[in-house]
């Protein structure tokens, strides 16, 4: 199972605030929800740069409802669907600009250098039940 991390939204993902996600890349979880997939993915507070002996903490299992590219930008150009995405975001406090803003600054890319013309995967997400997640984990 693919594991995506939740280190910038921790809390939002914890009081469940949070239904969408804009990530880089993702390309075959676009191509998946295209095909009527509709995967599972394990949450987890850091996926990478664990330390020797470090374990991810897992926050709890999602399933993806739709993956699609969009520029980010998208959010500025039209402010209502902006307003309500940074809601989706976990982010109600957030004017679309400033969310634009900290995506753009949490995701640098020297070679490819993320701006408010990226196009990002935008990941609407909800959460498996504490079952569904038990049956995973046994």
């Amino acid at each position: 199972m693919k594991s995506i991390s939740f280190a910038l939204t921790v809390p939002q993902f914890q009081d469940r605030s949070k239904s969408v996600t804009r990530r880089l890349a993702w390309d075959s979880l676009v191509e998946a929800c295209a095909r009527g997939a509709k995967p599972i993915l394990r949450a987890c507070e850091k996926c990478q740069g664990l330390k020797k002996g470090e374990k991810a903490v897992v926050l709890g299992y999602i399933r993806v409802v739709s993956a699609r590219k969009e520029q980010l930008s998208k959010m500025l150009d039209n402010p209502d669907y902006g307003r309500r995405e940074v809601i989706k975001e976990g982010f109600p406090e957030m004017a679309p600009e400033e969310f634009v803003d900290f995506f753009v600054k949490s995701h640098p890319d020297k070679a490819n250098p993320t701006t408010k013309k990226t196009f990002v995967t935008r990941i609407q997400f909800e959460y498996l039940s504490e079952a569904e997640a038990a049956a995973l984990e046994n």
